[in-house]
């Protein structure tokens, strides 16, 4: 039976290739300074702006991400048992395979050492897969990806709020869009478990919920008013580059001074 497919082909190449998960280890250790000097301490100069080890890590996961996603979307292509599945999978391979791209760029320019092959965790996601058959294999295809780019997804955000490097804020925010195209096209599966999403933050969460109170049974909400310009100002711009529960990533092949993509 050919059951492992893709995933295990990438795994048993990349193995061959590195030995070890390859990529640097940074040091917190001096987390008993403020927060600027361990910032400082992590921090290097570069021609496109200061390089932090936040920076570096988004690098490294954009680079991890696809050395995962692309063998599990190849998989799906594979072994589908539906039109949803095969699109999801479609769309795992097309947006890795340009990430990749942007990050291989990136990390040359940057001088970042990137890894050759998913970390542990990502090879067990991938086997886990690969063992699945049928329905149960629909199921942990959808909810492992679903979770690893839900996960992913605020990390993104909080470092292209942070970085001061033109280049890592760039790279956010293409992730950022194909990250967002992911989700979506998972979530249009219909199997995505948010039950267990949902549970699995609650987990993490250390603070009382905040916001709006409850509705109220047979309590109609008042409506808002809207929030629109004053009378006689022109805008020109769409709110959206495309139609909802569709994101647009088309965006123009990475410049590549160094050649990086022979």
């Amino acid at each position: 039976m050919r059951r492992i497919n893709g995933s295990a082909f990438v795994i048993a190449t990349l193995a061959a290739t590195v030995g070890a998960l390859a990529f640097p280890v940074w040091s917190y250790a001096d987390r008993a300074g403020t927060g600027q000097a361990n910032l400082a301490a992590g921090t290097v100069n570069t021609q496109w702006g200061p390089l932090s080890a936040a920076d570096r890590d988004l690098i490294v996961r954009v680079r991890l991400a696809g050395l995962w996603e692309l063998p599990a979307g190849q998989q799906a292509l594979e072994r589908a048992p539906n039109k949803a599945i095969k699109e999801a999978g479609d769309h795992l391979i097309v947006g890795h395979t340009d990430l990749d791209k942007r990050v291989r760029v990136i990390a040359a320019q940057l001088n970042v050492e990137l890894p050759n092959q998913p970390n542990a965790q990502q090879q067990g996601w991938l086997q886990e897969m690969s063992a699945a058959t049928g329905t149960e294999y629909e199921r942990k295809f959808v909810n492992l990806l679903r979770a690893a780019h839900g996960k992913i997804f605020p990390a993104i955000g909080a470092v292209r709020n942070s970085t001061r490097n033109t280049l890592v804020r760039q790279l956010a925010s293409d992730a950022n869009q194909t990250v967002l195209d992911h989700i979506t096209i998972l979530e249009k599966t219909g199997s995505v478990d948010f039950d267990a999403i949902a549970n699995d933050t609650a987990a993490l969460s250390t603070a009382s919920p905040t916001g709006p109170p409850a509705p109220a049974a047979g309590v109609t909400a008042p409506s808002a008013p809207p929030v629109q310009p004053a009378d006689g100002v022109v805008v020109t711009s769409s709110p959206s580059p495309a139609p909802p529960g569709q994101v647009n990533t088309a965006r123009p092949e990475p410049s590549d001074p160094d050649k990086v993509l022979r």
